[in-house]
């Protein structure tokens, strides 16, 4: 007897040269950007999705999102993808350009009153072509599923149309909200989001803009000198000084009441003299490079100054001059200096020990809570003792 051949199982997918087209459902949201659900192959979601990393143009200007990717946890989720009990059960969230379309489909009961039912057509990039969707979320994964030798298995994913990068930084940093992202990208991410954000990043966005303009503007002493997510790697042995250490410094003059900062922001509408503060910060920096050129500009481990002990410490230093009615006139720069005078016999930033410390050599000196706390009341003292005998 003649055998019949066994009909196949696998399902087709409906692709011309020019596009894929899949079904899924279109869910409406307030905002009026539309939520898609559907389903992709792996090798589909390489093809057709980028990742947005984050970069600067020659012109200063942020470029993408994403973080570097992370070897072990990708070899990790890849070798998990290969195994037999395998289940890839959080979708990864795109964002498509618009030349993605969703046709709705035809019939009376292509929507409960909550979805509509389609087909996404899904333009294919030939050659060098810029691809129509970006990886939001779960880029780890997708670099997973390039390692897979079989690619052919059914993806999750959550999309939404958006040409503007602005909507794709604004729902990665809310997707990410509760994951332990990096902080130097997340404060860098931060002032290019326009939205309303939660509390949490809403109140770390002035001090993230501020770093930024610090790192940019050419009156600021920190100009190139700030290291950032987006630094590229030939810069960072310039870069000596980390985003995070000058945010928090930053955001310890802005929140707290001792702050010199703390009155120049409204409290109840989160508004902020931008103008007020950033003259401030630069001509008191700028006191502080012009009364330290030694110590200025070098990395850590040579200059304390540079350091994240040295940045904080200084960074109360200013609370207590500034707060003291300094640096309001014409000449803040010179007044500032006159100010740092007192306390500047007394640094130990490059070479020495601090007598009054204990005797710490100058490089054992750390940015953990004991030292910054020892330092930071040692440089006040030293300034409200010198300041009482003029």
């Amino acid at each position: 007897m003649r055998k019949v051949p066994k009909k196949s199982t696998k399902k087709t997918v409906r692709r011309s040269s020019k596009q894929i087209e899949r079904k899924a459902l279109r869910i409406a949201q307030p905002s009026g950007t539309d939520l898609f659900l559907l389903t992709l192959s792996g090798h589909e979601l390489l093809e057709i999705a980028g990742i947005s990393r984050v970069s600067r143009d020659d012109d200063g200007r942020l470029l993408g999102y994403q973080r570097a990717e992370v070897r072990k946890h990708v070899r990790e989720i890849s070798e998990y993808l290969q195994s037999p009990g395998m289940i890839l059960a959080h979708p990864i969230i795109l964002s498509f350009n618009s030349s993605v379309r969703f046709v709705s489909s035809r019939g009376a009961k292509t929507s409960d009153g909550l979805a509509v039912a389609g087909t996404l057509e899904i333009p294919v990039p030939k050659g060098d072509s810029a691809k129509p969707a970006w990886i939001v979320d779960g880029q780890q994964r997708a670099l997973a599923i390039s390692l897979c030798a079989e690619k052919d298995f059914a993806v999750p994913v959550c999309a939404f149309i958006a040409d503007d990068v602005e909507l794709q930084r604004d729902q990665f940093l809310r997707i990410n909200n509760s994951r332990p992202l990096p902080r130097g990208l997340v404060t860098e991410l931060l002032p290019e989001v326009s939205t309303n954000l939660p509390a949490n990043l809403a109140m770390k966005k002035i001090p993230a803009a501020l770093c930024d303009l610090l790192n940019r503007d050419d009156a600021s002493p920190f100009k190139g000198l700030i290291r950032r997510s987006s630094t590229e790697a030939a810069q960072k042995k310039t870069c000596v000084v980390t985003d995070t250490v000058v945010i928090k410094m930053l955001e310890e003059s802005l929140t707290q009441a001792s702050g010199c900062f703390f009155p120049y922001r409204n409290i109840a509408t989160g508004e902020c003299n931008h103008n007020a503060i950033w003259h401030l910060l630069v001509s008191y920096w700028t006191a502080v490079k012009e009364t330290f050129p030694d110590a200025w500009g070098l990395s850590p481990s040579r200059s304390r100054l540079m350091h994240g002990v040295g940045i904080r410490s200084m960074g109360k230093l200013m609370d207590r001059i500034i707060s003291s009615g300094n640096g309001l006139h014409n000449n803040a720069i010179k007044e500032f200096k006159r100010e740092l005078a007192l306390v500047a016999p007394s640094c130990r930033w490059t070479s020495g020990n601090w007598e009054e410390l204990g005797g710490i050599r100058f490089d054992d000196i750390q940015n953990v809570p004991k030292h910054l706390s020892v330092l930071a009341n040692y440089l006040v003292r030293k300034y409200l003792e010198k300041s009482s005998h003029r």
